[in-house]
Parts: structure tokens; C-alpha cells; sequence
């Protein structure tokens, strides 16, 4: 039998993160996307909800849960139903220590992940996004190539959350290891790396608060003890699933928003003698709306339960699911626009941020994961 109902700890961390959304992230949010600058305190009142720290094995000081990608999915719809933005910078830690326990040796596992156990917010960096957008996990264009007993990388990645302070990258690139059989790997990159260097990101249409860096790799050397996952190394299909998935989680939230906000505002506008909710077309484009949110949210949930499940479906479903978010997620913030008339357009309503972070959130693979 197939079932969406949650579990009752899931049912409690979405009601406790959607109270979190609307009480402290919603009414933050313009401002912060006025000025472009994330603060602290955001990050860290996310961190105390232990979100991270609770799926890290307690022999690396964490919570001990089971790292569940349908329990992050719901995690993230709540927190975009709030932000999409800070939903982001609170989440985007999470790449980084997912991919550790998915796919770290003991080594990596035990030098990295206890400090991820503290009270205090860790921000490494999971580098993912290219300068072309869309790409395939094999189309990496940053390499690595094989030197004596370790890797050189060089390439260069973009838009990457918190990058301005992470203290390692996890860097996506295509592997050359002399067989001429090309692969994709992760690679754990200090920020004191030889060769690295990190710079502030131009900037980009949405999510403008999120603290976003650039890295260029040149002539990177790095042990191979660096490559997360030793001598078998990842499933980077995986890994970019689990980012594409996160991404449209959170646009489920802010969709959700969009139209919770848009319906009352139907009700009480009256125009022509009734209220303009009572109109067909737009009573037909809420309508629509509401189905779209609820549609979304199961795509997204069914392949986020695939990929926890180890199911070979799972990188299709997730294909499926960021392609259906990228179409529908950008109708509804603007339908949303669309029923407040010009006053949607102007700055007074979240209505056009909203759509900015939707076409954003629905262009990056990756700012944040499940």
C-alpha cells in the first residue's frame, strides 16, 4: 500500500519548523533581502533545532538518527515556507555531512563529522554548480587527474551557499585516473589548499542574502586521502539527486507560501461589486495553484523516499521531479503576482522577491540537499 502520511516525529518536526518559518523567518524576510546580508543570528536559531547534528552517528558525537531523505524533504519545505532564502543558509550545511555519512570512509567520517556535533554552526561547502547551468553529474567540466598516489584539480565552481566562510569545499570533478574511463568524484578541498582561491560571487537574481562564493582551482594537489569515499568513491549520480530534490523541496515551501498568501487577499479584494475571488478565472488559477503545491510535494516526496530506499528509480524520479518544480513553481509565485495586480510588482508585498527566489531556486542544482 502506498502512503504520503508522516511519522509522528516527522508530523512534529515539520509543525515545530513551520511555526519557526512563520514566526522568526517570514518577517525578516524582506528586509534581509533589502540589504542582501544574512544574519548570524538566523543561521544559528536554525541550528538549535539540531537538524544536522541529529542524523551523525553518536560515535562522531551526533544525534545517532537515521539519516532519512524524505524527513530533510519536509524539513526544507517547511523552512522555504518561511524563507526560501534563509531556509537555504540554515540547510546548506547539511551537503557537506549528508555526503560524509552517505559516502565517507571511517577516516573522513571521524575527522570531520564531530564538529558538526557542536552547539555552534559549521559552514563547509559542498561545490557543485558550474558556470552552465543543467548539466549532468558526468559533464563536469573542473577535472581531477591522477598524480603518484594523489589528485591535481583544477576548474572552477560558482554560487556556492556559504562559501565565504566554509573552512573545506567538497568539489565535484571529473576524474582522469589513466584509463582512460572518465568518473566523477568528490574531493574534500581545505580553504588553505595551494592553488585555491575563493572570491565573492557576482551575485544572482534570487536568494540574494545567502552568502555565496566563487572558487577557482589551479594546479590543486591534494593526498588520496581526499577523495570522499577512498578507493571506491561516490555515487555522484546520487549526490546531485539529493541536491536537485532539496532545491525543489524548498521551492515546494515558498510555492505554498505564495498561495496562502494569495487566497485572503481574493476573498477581501472586491472589484466590480464581489470579491474577485468569487471570479472564475481567478477562483480557477487558486485552484490550480493549490493543486500544483500538492502535486509538486509528492513528486518530490516519492523520489526522495526512492533515493532513501536505494531504489535504481530514484535518479529518474528526481530527474522527473526537478523538472515539473522548474515549470510549475515559477507559475504559481507568478500567478500569485499576477492576482494582486500591479501592486504585486512593487516592493510593499514579498510577491516579486518570491518569484525571484523561485526562478533561482528552480536554475541552481544544489544550494542545498536532502
Amino acid at each position: 500500500m502506498i502512503t504520503f502520511e508522516l511519522s509522528e516525529e516527522q508530523t512534529m518536526i515539520r509543525d515545530s519548523l513551520q511555526a519557526f518559518a512563520a514566526e522568526v523567518l517570514a518577517p525578516g524576510a524582506r528586509a534581509i533581502d533589502e540589504a542582501g546580508e544574512m544574519p548570524e543570528g538566523v543561521i544559528k536559531q536554525g541550528w538549535d533545532f539540531g537538524l544536522i547534528a541529529a542524523s551523525i552517528p553518536e560515535e562522531y558525537g551526533g544525534g545517532g538518527g537515521e539519516r532519512s531523505c524524505i524527513t530533510n524533504a519536509v524539513a526544507l519545505e517547511a523552512l522555504g515556507g518561511g524563507c526560501a532564502s534563509q531556509a537555504v543558509a540554515i540547510m546548506a550545511p547539511g551537503q557537506f555531512v549528508n555526503a560524509l555519512i552517505d559516502f565517507g570512509t571511517e577516516e573522513q567520517k571521524a575527522e570531520h563529522l564531530p564538529r558538526y556535533a557542536g552547539s555552534a554552526p559549521v559552514a563547509d561547502a559542498v561545490a557543485i554548480q558550474e558556470s552552465q547551468f543543467g548539466f549532468a553529474a558526468e559533464a563536469q567540466r573542473t577535472t581531477a587527474t591522477r598524480k603518484g598516489n594523489g589528485w591535481v584539480l583544477n576548474g572552477e565552481k560558482r554560487l556556492i551557499p556559504l562559501g565565504d566562510r566554509a573552512g573545506h569545499f567538497l568539489v565535484l570533478a571529473r576524474e582522469d585516473g589513466g584509463d582512460g574511463l572518465p568518473a566523477v568524484g568528490a574531493f574534500i578541498v581545505p580553504r588553505d589548499a595551494a592553488g585555491l582561491t575563493v572570491s565573492a560571487e557576482s551575485g544572482s537574481q534570487g536568494l540574494k542574502p545567502v552568502p555565496q562564493a566563487k572558487i577557482a582551482l589551479n594546479a590543486v594537489e591534494l593526498p588520496g586521502s581526499a577523495r570522499l569515499g577512498g578507493d571506491t568513491g561516490i555515487d555522484a549520480a546520487r549526490l546531485v539527486s539529493q541536491a536537485r530534490i532539496g532545491a525543489a523541496a524548498v521551492a515546494v515551501g515558498l510555492c505554498r507560501q505564495a498561495t496562502d498568501f494569495a487566497i485572503p487577499y481574493a476573498k477581501e479584494r472586491v472589484a466590480f461589486g464581489e470579491p474577485i475571488g468569487k471570479k472564475q478565472s481567478i477562483a480557477f488559477m487558486l485552484a490550480d495553484m493549490h493543486i500544483e503545491c500538492e502535486t509538486m510535494r509528492w513528486m518530490v516526496w516519492k523520489a526522495a523516499s526512492l533515493l532513501e530506499h536505494n531504489d535504481p528509480g530514484a535518479l529518474k524520479a528526481s530527474v522527473l521531479a526537478q523538472d515539473y518544480v522548474r515549470r510549475k513553481a515559477i507559475k504559481v509565485a507568478d500567478d500569485a503576482l499576477q492576482i494582486f495586480g500591479g501592486h504585486g510588482f512593487i516592493r510593499d508585498l514579498p510577491l516579486e522577491m518570491w518569484l525571484r527566489n523561485a526562478r533561482t531556486l528552480t536554475v541552481l542544482d544544489g544550494p542545498v540537499s536532502v
